[in-house]
């Protein structure tokens, strides 16, 4: 996968990745995430690395301060350092930041982290050295992840307590995943024969500045939130169907007159999914007028999260691209300081991924108490002797437990700032807190969208002998195999456990023809 046409064409074919400039699309960046062996530097990019380091060292000696080249940080900006101590400077900046507390991130997280600094880093504008990126591309590539803290990160000057882990392997301190164990880095050295770096001017810190930490939380958001929102429309589907709703809500013409993309997104999914179902043809003359809104609404509902969605991936494939360091290289003699390490502008967009993700979770929940409230020739409950089986009476109540602790966690994170740094980093944006909270919450989605299927699937079994489209017989088979059908109470945890696994391995078809 190259991504300069001097260095040529993405090609599917290819046996390397060339990374670099111009722009890396998402879709590539997890390629080379899922084959590591065929991440490489191109020529071209390693002279701009090169020319970069030596500008670097160049400034490292001059007279007049450069930020964070030949002076202090933060609040120590006006301190200058010797030229011989710059070296110990570096040193010092990965340890001093390397704070981070609670629990390890998860190894993935870590991993995206990692090549995403590589890639910022391949720019050409951070002095780093050819030796330095070389090192990180060996521990990517040979899986040699390092471990990194979940708390610690105010999301300006950039992600700095979880990065100065990230990178303190280098200089042989913090740990590495070793499986599910924990390791020193520097046993772990030891074992691939390789001996900690002694980092140069501006190395520590181009590598602890940027928004790595926060931009790894917005991908593994895209991605996982983009299967959920496909399913959720499938789920919606069969709940529709269990409820013997109406199809009529989600017309074309209908959505040609509010034509949000993701709301025609979805109502066009709805309309495929039902398309030829029998069920639906046998009560198409009925005398009902409209359905709830959890049923009816589908569209705008799951469409606005969609569009939320949709916002977040312009944003990440910018900040994918981005320099998110300080200063940055722009010329022999010249060093810009700015702000390109905030993370404001993903702390925003996450924290509205967070509440549309919520909101997913918060019309599935509605739909499931609706299936039980026995209307429309569905028995109380979803259960066959109600009364003496409470059926899935308190699945219910587990999903408004979780609706309820995903409406905690949509305080928006962006909305604080905590001045820092003697007042010198007097606002930040707390997006590494936003993009936590987008994962819990959309955790927790999962957990949701798999009772609504077992609600779903449920309520379709009162339908037979009619038959449903044969993609939604297609997803019901999937469950059946798992889960059989509710006659009697039993352990019903066992039942969304092993559904929730389906989730999570992806193993429902969402995916239209």
């Amino acid at each position: 996968m190259s991504l300069s046409k001097n260095v040529g064409t993405f090609n599917q074919n290819t046996s390397m990745s060339k990374i670099g400039i111009p722009a890396l699309k998402i879709e590539e960046f997890h390629e080379i995430l899922q084959t590591p062996s065929r991440l490489a530097l191109s020529g071209a990019v390693i002279d701009k690395i090169e020319k970069s380091h030596h500008r670097a060292r160049k400034m490292a000696q001059d007279s007049k301060a450069i930020y964070g080249i030949n002076t202090g940080f933060g609040p120590l900006c006006q301190t200058k350092i010797a030229v011989q101590d710059t070296a110990q400077l570096q040193r010092n900046l990965l340890l001093s930041h390397a704070v981070g507390v609670g629990n390890p991130v998860a190894k993935k997280l870590s991993k995206i982290m990692l090549l995403l600094k590589i890639h910022a880093l391949a720019q050409g504008y951070s002095g780093i050295s050819l030796a330095v990126l070389e090192r990180l591309i060996y521990f990517f590539k040979n899986d040699l992840i390092p471990v990194v803290p979940e708390q610690g990160s105010v999301g300006a000057s950039g992600d700095l307590a979880p990065l100065a882990h990230l990178f303190i392997p280098l200089i042989g301190e913090g740990e590495f995943w070793q499986g599910a164990e924990t390791v020193s880095a520097v046993s772990v050295l030891e074992q691939h024969n390789l001996t900690p770096l002694t980092l140069q001017p501006k190395e520590g810190l181009a590598l602890i500045n940027g928004t790595q930490f926060i931009l790894a939380h917005a991908l593994v958001a895209l991605d996982e939130l983009s299967y959920l929102m496909d399913l959720a429309d499938v789920t919606a589907a069969m709940t529709l169907e269990g409820f013997q709703g109406s199809a009529t809500p989600y017309a074309a013409a209908l959505h040609a007159l509010r034509p949000f993309a993701g709301t025609q997104e979805v109502a066009q999914r709805m309309r495929t999914l039902l398309k030829d179902s029998k069920n639906l043809a046998a009560h198409a003359d009925c005398d009902r007028i409209q359905d709830p809104y959890s049923i009816r609404c589908v569209p705008q509902v799951h469409g606005a999260t969609r569009n939320a969605w949709m916002h977040l991936h312009e944003l990440v494939h910018i900040e994918l691209n981005a320099v998110t360091d300080n200063p940055v290289i722009v010329g022999d003699d010249q060093a810009l300081s700015g702000g390109n390490f905030h993370g404001q502008p993903l702390a925003l967009a996450l924290d509205y991924l967070t509440l549309a993700a919520a909101e997913l979770g918060n019309i599935a929940d509605r739909r499931c108490y609706l299936l039980l409230e026995g209307l429309h020739g569905l028995p109380p409950m979803l259960s066959q002797r109600p009364g003496l089986n409470s059926g899935f009476m308190i699945a219910q109540y587990t999903t408004a437990a979780l609706v309820t602790e995903n409406k905690t966690l949509c305080y928006p994170a962006s909305a604080d700032s905590v001045p820092t740094g003697r007042g010198q980093e007097d606002h930040v944006s707390m997006g590494s807190i936003s993009g936590r909270k987008c994962l819990q919450v959309i955790d927790n989605l999962k957990k949701i969208i798999a009772i609504e299927l077992l609600h779903a699937a449920q309520a379709m079994e009162f339908r037979r002998p009619l038959r449903f489209s044969t993609f939604l017989e297609q997803n019901l088979g999937i469950l059946r195999q798992v889960v059989p059908a509710l006659e009697e109470d039993r352990l019903m945890s066992a039942d969304i456990e092993k559904v929730l696994t389906l989730v999570n391995q992806r193993a429902l078809n969402v995916t239209l023809s």
